[in-house]
């Protein structure tokens, strides 16, 4: 059956991808069109500037997110960076039997830089596609998108960042050994090993819940570089309450849920520790 497309990276596939992915399935369903999302292996940035944004959903997220709304397909940019709108249309329809696309309405692609709309669907007729423009999707009158995700997840404002995804925003990694403070202090933390290209929410500490093993517990996690103690280096320590064991070199999913406070400098550890007392009471 012949295909009806959309094209993007689907960075986060938050509220306003999903939105998009609904029209294609009704348009997929009015036209008797199998539904098909194209996407790419790396944010093109990273090949034509070589500056990426930050990832809010790794690869694997990412794939795992958008097989929930048809045929995904990954294409290697690098192949296809070169190209014209003109060629990238025919590659669609000759390679992949395309025979409709559906643009998100503010995606561009194609080596040439096309401006508008009406553009692409001159080069469509030219090369027999059926084109369309999707509608965008609005929350507070302002349209979604990834980069707007990133702003308010560098404020803080978690919240925000939730209600746009249209889920709860997580990181995952694996438990290494730390400085070992928190066990000193009576609140043992999980240091989780960060993965460079995922983007973290600002540095403060959260309320969030972590999953290992399939069981989820209440957590506090702090972000940041323990201005306390003195550390050189960003971490994401997580203190998971009511767990008994050992988590060394285990993988931890961490879902943070709401902004408690800014990361801070104390006088001292007793100082820290009766602050952590009340940022865990916090999360009851």
């Amino acid at each position: 059956m012949p295909k009806i497309a959309t094209i993007g990276f689907f960075d986060g596939v938050h509220r306003g991808h999903r939105f998009l992915f609904a029209q294609l399935h009704e348009h997929a369903k009015h036209h008797q069109l199998t539904p098909a999302i194209y996407t790419f292996d790396r944010h093109p940035k990273e090949l034509l500037t070589g500056q990426a944004p930050a990832r809010l959903t790794t690869h694997d997220e990412r794939k795992a997110l958008l097989q929930n709304y048809g045929e995904v397909h990954f294409l290697d940019f690098a192949a296809v960076q070169q190209l014209t709108a003109e060629q990238f249309m025919c590659y669609l329809k000759e390679k992949e039997g395309v025979e409709t696309m559906l643009m998100g309405y503010d995606h561009h692609f194609g080596s040439d830089c096309l401006k508008g709309f009406h553009e692409y669907e001159k080069i469509a007729h030219k090369v027999g596609l059926h084109i369309e423009r999707a509608h965008e999707c609005l929350v507070d009158g302002v349209p979604v998108s990834s980069s707007r995700i990133r702003k308010l997840m560098a404020a803080a404002q978690i919240d925000q960042v939730n209600r746009l995804l249209g889920y709860t925003y997580s990181v995952s990694g694996v438990v290494e050994h730390g400085n070992a403070i928190g066990a000193k202090l009576g609140f043992p933390t999980a240091n989780i090993r960060l993965d460079s290209a995922k983007q973290l929410p600002a540095n403060g500490v959260y309320s969030v819940v972590a999953r290992v093993n399939g069981v989820e517990y209440k957590a506090l996690a702090n972000i940041g570089t323990n201005p306390t103690v003195g550390n050189d280096h960003l971490s994401l320590e997580v203190h998971l309450l009511d767990f008994q064991g050992d988590l060394y070199d285990q993988s931890l999913v961490i879902a943070f849920h709401r902004f408690l406070r800014h990361e801070q400098k104390f006088a001292s550890l007793s100082a820290l520790k009766e602050q952590i007392i009340n940022d865990i009471q916090q999360l009851q």
